[in-house]
């Protein structure tokens, strides 16, 4: 090699190892990477405030390594290769896999690694990876390639190999170099404070006033939320923030009925009263909808209590920290107030407290309704599943009765037309079947609350649903709708369908309903950026984890669920989108049950990616516009669905205006399906009897028409009704309930008919092979024991 071929190689590798190699000081091993994001910040401006937690400061929330996704490398094969090799020579790849198997096994190197962010996993994650990448790589960096040559060959030790793992460990998993400043982002202790490292201050214009916040505490049916619309009525501006678009709707309507310019905002409707488009002082919204930034005189928080809901709680604790009125009117649960004072005394205001006994009392009867022969008119049967409501609707108007039917997925405006159609006295329908979608946001004049169950199924902290017996919170919830001040009745009484769940409901109600004390919080779009500045390669559902893994919370706030976000950001995980459009496509309420729902989601992210605009006539070929109406069970919930997809398209349509242009011809068809649908609320029996008739005749009815029990020829005259638990048992007065195991299976959607059939078929094969007559069986049984009591007699 010739002296200038050798200078020019020397000179090369110097600058390698100048802008390559990690500098070991004697704090320890810190990579040479650029400034940190605060740094940053502070260069250019930004404002970041700290906190002082010294009352309340706790250790660094262990961190769950099993979200961190290795990063994978390009082993681009470049000229450095050669340069070492020319330096040193080749290397003996089974020499090296002995060297780098020696330096895993070094216990010094793995707690030097421990120090540095990698745990004993990362550490092996990042090992394997290191060793392929030395193993494989066709060139590697020359500095690599001389240190593994001395080490090779005796002059070099197997520790010097650390460093170079270490800038390998970083690279593969980049959040190491980054994790202080990960964890000041997702720091979420004392949020109304606290400003989690974001470029704008976090409420800061709530904070920069002295807010008056009165608390109107009192159960369902005590007029606080009425005396919170007086004063908000009565002021300058002022904002009604409500968990329901029913409940915006109801305060929109009564504000511009009484004189009060007021408009309308909820995730898929704007409604302006000026000609012109020019905000009104007042405007009714969902809670998840109100500015934080724009000034009012008066606030109205309704149902508070919802603040330590599992998945929505962040807006009401959004809400509470951060409207920017000077008086904030809170209604809800007494249980909740105690909370909502000590999040006050965090912001330096005090709570006023005004308490209201219910209007008109409710009692608990002594006796349940045992059969829907029983049933009167003003009855409301609470059931927790839409194939209750189908089976109870279907045996109530058997009866020769009308009903009304409500529950959740049911378009607003069919609500409300079956709310009105109960309501009505002039209407023959005077029963109403619902779920506890009633529980809020529907005026129903309910003289008797039955319950059908007192089970529902709940989500728990870890997300997981479980079926469990309604809370005393819940219970008072739907029990105050019975008796309502504003109905005819003006005592309610409440009761159960089966004479065992009634002292069950007595003892639920008999308990003061439990304190509240969390309240909801969530990552925001901001803090997900934040991350995925340090984590560019990281999925939004990775980075929405790790933020979790991180978050730290004082006692009074819990991170809220995420699991619906992380569903939709794994369906759309491959679709090319920025992450600003990612996130509010992943904060879409849409209800991931619904296939064709979660179906147009993925089209609509998929369109929007490509630049091209959801025009009006796409969705139409998308939902095969003009429908017909309902024939079925089935096809009424597919127009559910559909309504929820045009629901869907409104929503995105206030974000991403330009792409989604055709808000007012989706709105009309909208309009139009709901009515549609109303129509098959209307016929919901005839459509359960038309989704199957062996199912549907298989329901008990009542026998007075000349159906008997399937199953039961032998059944007395009386009427069958079928119970929550799905029991079998002979009632004093006659009757029998009965609830065959297909038909409990069938009804809580277990089984399908189709299932159910082709079991039918397998029973009926069984039976001509054995004998299944349990009288047979036990003759059977009897020889059996006969003849070997006679062996052993004759033994």
């Amino acid at each position: 090699m010739s002296v200038n071929r050798c200078m020019h190689l020397f000179s090369r590798l110097q600058r390698h190892i100048n802008t390559r190699t990690p500098r070991i000081a004697a704090g320890g091993f810190h990579a040479s990477s650029g400034t940190s994001l605060l740094d940053k910040q502070h260069q250019e401006g930004f404002v970041v405030c700290s906190r002082n937690v010294s009352s309340n400061k706790s250790p660094p929330k262990a961190l769950d390594t099993s979200l961190f996704v290795p990063v994978s490398l390009k082993t681009d094969s470049t000229i450095e290769g050669s340069v070492g090799a020319e330096l040193t020579q080749p290397l003996d790849k089974n020499e090296l896999l002995k060297v780098l198997n020696r330096f895993y096994k070094r216990k010094e190197m793995q707690k030097l690694a421990a120090d540095h962010g990698l745990d004993a996993r990362l550490f092996h994650q990042a090992f394997i990876s290191f060793r392929k990448f030395v193993l494989e790589v066709a060139g590697l960096p020359a500095d690599l390639h001389i240190i593994l040559n001395d080490i090779c060959c005796g002059a070099g030790h197997i520790d010097d190999i650390y460093p170079y793992f270490m800038r390998h460990a970083k690279q593969i998993f980049p959040m190491l170099d980054c994790m202080d400043d990960l964890r000041k982002i997702s720091d979420l202790r004392v949020p109304a404070n606290c400003i989690c490292v974001c470029v704008l201050v976090r409420y800061a214009e709530a904070r920069a006033i002295h807010r008056k916040v009165v608390f109107h505490s009192g159960p369902t049916n005590s007029g606080k939320t009425y005396h919170a619309i007086q004063r908000y009525l009565a002021a300058k501006s002022g904002v009604y923030c409500g968990p329901l678009k029913l409940l915006a709707h109801e305060i929109f309507e009564k504000s511009n009925n009484a004189g009060v310019p007021c408009d309308l905002v909820t995730g898929e409707e704007r409604i302006f009263m000026d000609s012109e488009g020019r905000a009104a002082g007042h405007v009714a919204c969902t809670i998840e909808m109100c500015s934080v930034t724009t000034p009012y005189e008066v606030a109205v928080i309704d149902e508070i209590q919802m603040i330590r809901d599992l998945s929505r709680g962040w807006a009401w604790t959004r809400a509470l920290l951060g409207l920017c009125a000077e008086e904030i009117h809170v209604c809800g649960e007494p249980a909740a107030l105690d909370l909502i004072r000590e999040l006050m005394y965090t912001t330096g205001e005090e709570v006023e407290v005004h308490t209201y006994q219910r209007l008109t009392p409710f009692s608990i009867l002594d006796h349940a309704v045992d059969s829907l022969d029983n049933l009167r008119p003003g009855d409301c049967i609470v059931c927790f599943s839409k194939n209750d409501i189908y089976s109870i609707s279907r045996q109530i108007e058997a009866r020769g009765l009308e009903c009304a039917v409500i529950y959740g997925s049911l378009p607003p405006g069919t609500k409300l037309s079956q709310a009105k159609k109960f309501n009505d006295p002039d209407d023959p329908c005077k029963i109403l079947v619902a779920t506890d979608a009633i529980g809020m946001g529907l005026n129903l004049s309910i003289k008797r609350i039955i319950f059908n169950s007192l089970v529902k199924p709940n989500v728990n902290e870890k997300g997981e649903k479980q079926m469990e017996t309604i809370s005393t919170s819940q219970a008072l919830q739907i029990s105050g709708r019975a008796g309502r001040f504003s109905s005819k009745f003006k005592e309610g009484e409440v009761t159960t369908m089966h004479r065992d769940d009634l002292p069950v409901l007595k003892e639920i109600l008999s308990h003061s309903v439990d304190p509240i004390e969390t309240a909801g919080l969530h990552p925001t779009a901001e803090q997900i950026e934040m991350f995925a500045y340090h984590l560019p390669d990281a999925t939004l559902s990775n980075l929405v984890d790790i933020f979790v893994s991180l978050s730290q919370v004082d006692g009074l706030y819990f991170v809220c669920n995420i699991d619906d976000f992380k569903f939709l950001a794994d369906m759309i995980q491959h679709i090319p989108l920025n992450l600003r459009s990612r996130y509010v496509f992943c904060t879409a309420p849409i209800n991931k049950k619904q296939p064709f729902v979660c179906t147009s989601f993925l089209k609509f992210a998929r369109q929007f990616s490509r630049d091209e605009p959801l025009t009006f006539d796409w969705v139409c070929r998308h939902v095969s516009w003009p429908v017909a109406p309902p024939k079925n069970i089935k096809d009424l919930v597919h127009l559910e669905a559909v309504h929820d997809v045009l629901d869907l398209y409104l929503w995105l349509s206030y974000r991403f205006m330009d792409m989604f242009p055709d808000t007012a011809s989706v709105r009309e068809i909208q309009r139009v399906l709901d009515d549609i649908i109303q129509q098959g609320v209307r016929n919901i029996t005839r459509l359960i009897r038309a989704t199957d008739p062996v199912i549907a005749d298989s329901l008990p009815t009542h026998s007075g028409r000349g159906r008997q029990t399937v199953g039961n020829s032998n059944a007395a005259s009386g009427s069958y009704l079928t119970g929550s638990r799905g029991r079998r048992s002979q009632r004093s007065s006659g009757e029998v309930i009965d609830s065959s195991l297909a038909s409990r299976l069938v009804r809580d959607g277990l089984l399908t008919p189709d299932l159910l059939r082709e079991l039918q078929r397998e029973w009926s094969k069984h039976q001509e092979h054995e004998p299944t007559d349990l009288s047979a069986l036990d003759a059977e049984h009897h020889n059996k024991n006969s003849k070997a009591k006679r062996r052993k007699k004759k033994k």
